[in-house]
């Protein structure tokens, strides 16, 4: 069996408008699901309510491990963030939404794990710079 992690935009997703049950499905059949720190953090940002709160609060109870980027990662998620903002012309705030991507692929990668996201355009650019597999929903 191998890794993946899960970015934010699956577990949303899923609990908001149901989606990404077959698809999840799936991957739990080949692969362990590790938990991503920034993943955590940002899915504890965006809940609002008692009942999202109540149900990040107990993904990260459950989870077995947490992977969190290392220093190294934060080091090279910066000059992504910079190469790949520059080239496109981005504003601060899309650098620092990417600046969180880049830190989810660095870890994946770090790790051998694949990363399943619905985030096609941010992360098919981070794969073709960071070198992970990407599956996409």
């Amino acid at each position: 069996m191998s890794w993946a992690l899960l970015d934010t935009n699956v577990y949303i997703g899923h609990w908001e408008r149901g989606l990404f049950e077959h698809e999840l499905k799936q991957i739990l059949r080949v692969h362990i699901v590790r938990h991503s720190s920034v993943v955590l953090s940002e899915l504890r940002r965006g809940a609002r309510s008692a009942p999202a709160r109540a149900r990040v609060e107990e993904l990260r109870r459950a989870a077995p491990v947490e992977w969190a980027p290392l220093s190294d990662d934060w080091w090279e998620a910066g000059d992504l963030v910079r190469r790949t903002g520059d080239a496109r012309g981005w504003d601060v705030g899309k650098r620092r939404e990417f600046q969180n991507d880049a830190l989810i692929a660095l870890t994946a990668r770090r790790h051998g794990a694949a990363l399943v996201t619905a985030n096609r355009s941010d992360f098919e650019l981070l794969a073709d710079r960071v070198k992970f597999p990407l599956i996409v929903l």
